[in-house]
């Protein structure tokens, strides 16, 4: 399990505990030192979710969204049609992330949430501002994505598969 993995299972498992989850508790479940916690719970905090910290754990003071992380593939001509899918299954895509054998880990923030959203994106790679985060490694990204349930996710998952932009596990680099 990656360190977005586990930050995202981690928000999930303090969501659906129905009383606060201490961090040594945390630590235990996750099998990583408490500093580590408090590190993912601070990055958690950063991306406006709010987790609380009282004198028995941490709690979520509302119900968040849920998040998956979806690994994916696709060519620059079908950026639109992969955020579109997202969009249209009721998902928001927070952030693209690489994992390069040199540069580590790069993540940028994208908080695509609409069909306009995703064809503003596009057309600022189109402009020239920037190029896709996915090319430095040849088309394999990774995507946050948000949604209201664990059931729009399933959606979201099954269209990226259906289209094509899934990669299966066996192909994951």
């Amino acid at each position: 399990m990656n360190t977005e993995e586990r930050r995202s299972r981690l928000l999930s498992y303090i969501q659906e505990s129905p009383a606060p989850v201490s961090g040594a508790r945390l630590a235990e479940e996750f099998q990583v030192s408490r500093q580590v916690i408090v590190q993912d719970i601070a990055l958690l905090r950063a991306r406006n979710i709010e987790i609380l910290s009282t004198t028995r754990g941490y709690i979520c003071q509302k119900p968040a969204l849920r998040e998956r992380i979806f690994h994916v593939y696709h060519t620059d001509e079908q950026i639109q049609e992969e955020l579109n899918a997202v969009v249209d299954c009721g998902g928001i895509v927070a952030d693209v992330f690489v994992e390069h054998e040199i540069y580590g880990h790069l993540q940028a923030e994208m908080m695509v949430s609409s069909r306009r959203k995703a064809e503003e994106f596009v057309e600022d790679i189109r402009k020239g501002k920037s190029r896709p985060l996915k090319n430095i490694t040849s088309g394999y990204h990774y995507h946050r994505v948000l949604a209201e349930s664990e059931e729009t996710l399933d959606v979201v998952e099954q269209e990226l598969k259906k289209r094509g932009f899934l990669v299966p596990p066996a192909e994951k680099v």
